[in-house]
């Protein structure tokens, strides 16, 4: 397969040498806003560039992969569903829930097959807690506690454009709760708060949150994020019920000690990075996203599904500026 990347910066150049070791990419075009970036990941990797992502589109490319900058997504989005060619986009598909409800629509419309990269759902821990809970395993799911701890914060100038930390980062918790239960949010009440660098507040951003998310079957949830988890990059998620409890994440990398005397665990060494952790996820989902554009299996990930995810964090956001408990039913859908 010939497959077309656009934005070669941290996950797009990730991707690009993700995409170089599959054994279904025959041919890999990159391009990106910045073309000397772009010429030297063509250049290191051995594939080729383009120019811009129209000349990208019109190489006959069978799949079309989003890396850029979150403002370009949905331009570029749109660019590959009018092409007809099959779209991978990183997540959010758009910056504003407004712009999110229309590529919704312009995917439910079209029969450009989407996939948006949610990689969670392609982690073998994640999908093996799916099925425990949506079999029965674990009896009847009451509490659920989500984490998102990253061990450093990004550069300053990505606050501004983030979206902020439920939308950046708490949006894959809310995401992966949906597949896991099978369950949608109905209310939210979330909070924040600033410990380390002054250009979190200075972006109206927070560095630390924790939210509880009621379920539509009456499960709580309880997501905490931040960007300073010294231990290193700590995601887990955890499923208690009335049979039995089960967590993802829980294993010799986890990223805290100990307290107790006599106690080794965990042995680590510690994942440092998202990429790290997720690479396995990444792979899979990359060759999910070649058999979608090849038209073996349906998107696993749809426009809708991250809008409904985006929708949580955008009530999350709202309860945090305003210090309420939100509905989902307030926040704007299809």
């Amino acid at each position: 397969m010939r497959i077309g990347l656009a934005g070669v910066g941290r996950i797009g150049a990730f991707h690009a040498e993700t995409l170089r070791g599959l054994d279904f990419v025959d041919d890999l075009v990159v391009t990106d806003a910045n073309a000397d970036a772009a010429r030297e990941v063509a250049s290191r990797l051995g594939v080729r560039f383009a120019p811009d992502p129209a000349s990208l589109l019109a190489a006959g490319v069978d799949g079309f992969v989003i890396a850029a900058a979150t403002p370009a997504h949905a331009p570029l989005l749109r660019q590959g569903v009018e092409a007809g060619v099959p779209t991978f986009c990183e997540k959010p598909v758009a910056a504003t829930l407004e712009e999110t409800i229309e590529l919704a629509k312009l995917a439910a419309g079209s029969e450009v097959p989407v996939h948006v990269g949610f990689q969670r759902r392609f982690d073998s821990g994640y999908q093996r807690l799916a099925r425990a809970v949506q079999g029965g395993e674990l009896g009847f799911v009451h509490s659920v506690r989500a984490a998102t701890h990253d061990q450093a914060p990004p550069h300053a100038s990505y606050i501004p454009t983030s979206g902020g930390l439920f939308r950046d980062c708490s949006v894959h918790d809310f995401d992966i709760i949906r597949f896991v239960t099978g369950r949608e949010v109905v209310s939210v009440y979330a909070t924040g708060a600033n410990r380390g660098e002054p250009f979190f507040s200075e972006a109206g951003d927070v560095d630390t949150a924790a939210a509880v998310l009621t379920l539509d079957d009456d499960t709580l949830v309880v997501v905490t994020a931040t960007r300073y988890n010294g231990g290193g990059h700590d995601v887990r998620l955890e499923v208690h019920g009335s049979r039995g409890a089960m967590a993802v994440g829980l294993d010799d990398s986890l990223a805290m000690r100990s307290a107790e005397e006599g106690v080794d665990f965990p042995k680590g060494p510690q994942h440092w990075s998202f990429m790290e952790r997720f690479l396995p996820a990444y792979r899979a989902e990359l060759t999910a996203f070649a058999e979608v554009a090849r038209g073996d299996r349906p998107t696993p990930c749809t426009v809708e599904d991250a809008l409904q995810a985006f929708r949580t964090a955008e009530a999350c956001e709202l309860s945090r500026r305003e210090g309420r408990v939100v509905r989902l039913e307030e926040i704007e859908t299809l």
